[in-house]
């Protein structure tokens, strides 16, 4: 098999690192429905709840009022889906280049063979 190009070296290593981003967005995404699926569960527990309320605010405990801590879920919901729908948008316009990049890749590497 005939040598690689720098060129065709150097998108190989593009590929790879486009590979390692799109897996780190996979992992943030997971996150990212975790904390929505707490918010969610957290808002249906707090319509349950009766009496006093206590949030965490790092290592203590805050004495709160049920509608306080109904906006604080729900402002942290819709910070949420920004972030998420903003890391749907950076992951599609990298899978694009990485689809981009394995073409061309393939391309090269069947001339190669």
């Amino acid at each position: 098999m005939a040598e690689l190009s720098p060129e065709t070296q150097k998108k190989i290593a593009e590929f790879q690192s486009i590979q390692a981003q799109l897996q780190f967005m996979r992992y943030q995404k997971q996150q990212y429905q975790m904390q929505m699926r707490d918010a969610d569960f957290a808002l249906q527990e707090l319509e349950k709840a009766s009496g006093e309320l206590y949030l965490n605010a790092g290592l203590i405990m805050i004495k709160s009022s049920k509608d306080d801590a109904r906006k604080d879920l729900t402002e942290k919901k819709e910070l949420i889906n920004v972030r998420m729908n903003t890391l749907a948008k950076q992951e599609d316009t990298i899978r694009q280049r990485a689809e981009a990049l394995k073409s061309e890749l393939e391309s090269v590497l069947n001339k190669k063979l």
